[in-house]
Parts: C-alpha cells; structure tokens; sequence
C-alpha cells in the first residue's frame, strides 16, 4: 500500500547546502480532508496522516502553506481537486458549527452547511470516493434520550437544521455516504474560543470573580481524536466492506453539564472551583438548545468501531498550554 516517488530535499553539509532527489514513500490510500484548519480538521488530519494515509486538506483563510486553500461555495476548484487528487475518501469537517451565527446569518450558513456538501457528495460520488459527512446532536430536540441513528430527527435551532438539511443533501446526491453524527468537541486547541468546553477555562482560572455556568444542559464533551479514530477505523472498515455507509453516532460517554465540566477542569488542574455557580434555569439568550440530545454508539460499538479518552485526561493535554499560573505545572505533571 506504499507507493514511491521522487522530491527534492535540502541537504545540509560542511560549510554549504545542496539539493538532492531522493525516493520517498507515499501511502496508496488518499483521503481528501475539509476544514483541515479548525479544531476537528486537524485532529483528523493527523489521525490519517500517521497511520499511513496519504492526506491532503483543504481549508479557506487559515490554509497556507500547509492546506490547500479552496472555496467550498466554489464549485470548480472543489471539482478540480477532487478529480486531481482521486481520493479513497473524503472526510467532511467544514461547516458554520456556531448556533448563534448560524441565527445571525442563515444564508451563508446554509450555503456551506448545505449546498455545498451536496456539491461535495456529487463530487464524491464522480470518482468513487467515500464521504464521511459530519453532522451533529442538535439534529435532535433532547427530549428522549439516548438517540439511535433510527430515531426521527427534530432540531430546536437552524444550526441543527442546517445540518439535517446537510444529512438529507449528501445522502440523495450519493448514496455511498456515511453520516456521522457527534456532539461537543474539545481537544488541542489554537485558542480557547475554538471549542465551548475550552472557552471556560478562564473562568476557572480567575478564581477571583464568580462565574455563572449553565447546569441545565447535559453534554457528552468528545476528545476530536476520538472522532478522529473513528473516522479513520470507519474509513478502512468501508475498504474492506461496501455495506459500510448510512448514519451512525459517536460520543464520549460522561454526561456533564458546563458546570460540571468547569468543575473537572479546576480538579484536573487542582484549581479552586468555589467560585463557579450552578445555573439551573433553562438559557434565555441565544438559540435554543436541546437538555439533553445523547447519542447511543452502539452501531459502531457492534462494528469494533471507536475509541474514548476521559475526560480529565483528555481537557488536562488540552489545557495545560493554557495554564496562566506556572506553578501548578509542578503538582498536575510532576
């Protein structure tokens, strides 16, 4: 499954440097990555890219030099790189995942959340490529948990909506396509705002002004490696078996609430917490959210598919690069 070619590398020796062709190994299988530059993107980026995959993403303003930098609303250029590269796969992680900018902007939002994954699907579908469309939780309105991929969707906010529309969109366009629904992400972020677990690490960490943080809405907070361990296993269980497509749920399996998870946060960290303030009234402000939309996984469990981190664990790597006072690297990592 490993191909050979040919790049130029700079060798460096004494007192001068030259250029050198040398033979280098390129997997055989190619997937194809969108929003390679946000949190989930990269963490599936580098799932496939280590394990013998050869990976190519694509992302907009962030792509250079790393990425590929294509316009998804650009119908062209997602053909051409679809058509140029061939890829096995195609994992689609781009999208407006913001249910208040989702509310503040539907049309754009609906022109990347939609008709752009259904181009996508159709591009896929062009060379034979299997799509991995991710979606989410807010598909459902949290009523009757724990949700299988069977049950009958009903978002509370367009974000959800958009996504659904999404589902719909991909699976009518090819046929040949998984949908993979999840819930709140966090894991090795460039900025805090990058994911709504992350974001409260401020408020933990000034422990000197209270904090008010929702204890209403429970959440199953998911490592991104983790949803990037299963789409890869997801990927190479479709190599081996066609009958590998619909939709199927991931999750981690903690239920918390953001309060709840800022109370992990401070105890991974050995912070105080007596600052923070459980709110149990349901949010007044923003897009409706559902209480509590978990996802069962047992699909993927039964297919051998998956793959958690505790959470603990997982926000502490996460953090830690975050952490404001060094001095309490010495007692969490020593």
């Amino acid at each position: 499954m490993v191909g050979r070619e040919k790049e130029l590398r700079i060798r460096f020796v004494p007192g001068r440097c030259e250029l050198v062709e040398e033979d280098v190994d390129v997997p055989s299988r190619r997937v194809l990555i969108t929003g390679a530059t946000g949190l989930l993107g990269r963490a599936v980026f580098k799932e496939f890219n280590e394990n013998h995959w050869n990976a190519v993403g694509c992302g907009y303003r962030r792509a250079q030099p790393r990425f590929e930098q294509i316009n998804l609303l650009d119908s062209i250029a997602v053909h051409d790189i679809v058509h140029e590269f061939q890829p096995h796969v195609i994992v689609h992680c781009a999208a407006e995942r913001r249910p208040d900018v989702v509310e503040s902007q539907p049309d754009a939002a609906s022109q990347l959340n939609v008709a752009a994954s259904a181009n996508l699907a159709k591009e896929a579908a062009g060379v034979g490529a299997f799509l991995i469309y991710i979606s989410t939780d807010y598909v459902f309105d949290g009523t009757s948990p724990p949700y299988k991929e069977t049950d009958v969707p009903n978002p509370l906010n367009l974000y959800g909506k958009t996504k659904l529309e999404g589902e719909k969109a991909v699976l009518e366009n090819n046929e040949e396509t998984a949908v993979l629904r999840i819930p709140v992400l966090y894991g090795e972020v460039e900025r805090l705002e990058e994911s709504a677990v992350t974001v409260m690490f401020d408020k933990v960490q000034f422990s000197n002004k209270s904090a008010n943080m929702d204890h209403w809405q429970q959440r199953f907070p998911t490592n991104v490696k983790d949803v990037a361990a299963v789409c890869r296993q997801l990927a190479e269980k479709r190599m081996l078996d066609p009958s590998i497509k619909g939709t199927f749920h991931w999750s981690g399996n903690e239920q918390m609430t953001k309060y709840e998870m800022a109370c992990a946060i401070a105890d991974a960290f050995n912070l105080p917490s007596s600052h923070l303030r459980p709110i149990t009234d349901s949010p007044v402000v923003g897009a409706l959210r559902p209480k509590n939309a978990q996802l069962d996984c047992s699909k993927l469990e039964m297919l051998g598919i998956g793959q958690r981190t505790p959470f603990r664990a997982g926000i502490r790597e996460s953090l830690w690069p975050f952490l404001v006072d060094k001095r309490w690297r010495q007692t969490v990592f020593h």
